[in-house]
């Protein structure tokens, strides 16, 4: 896959949707605090599922698809991941 889709459970249990081309990096990124805003405030954060997509444009349509889910939808979709 040239890029993912994951979602991040954060510690206040909110959920952050996201896309990047190296996933791990990104991780760490939100991991230290440098990720973004929303997720820097809600520390620490986990995986809670990403998803393997086929370019950067596929993935920005999945995610801005994704963020128009209501929560339980989401939870419901990423469950689908694993």
């Amino acid at each position: 896959m040239d890029a993912w889709v994951y979602v991040l459970r954060c510690a206040d249990g909110s959920l952050y949707t996201g896309w990047t081309i190296d996933l791990e990096r990104r991780l760490a990124a939100h991991a230290s605090g440098r990720g973004a805003r929303y997720t820097r405030s809600r520390l620490p954060v986990e995986l809670a599922g990403a998803l393997g997509v086929s370019d950067s444009h596929a993935a920005r349509r999945e995610e801005a698809r994704i963020k128009r889910l209501p929560r339980q939808q989401k939870l419901a979709l990423i469950a689908g991941w694993r």
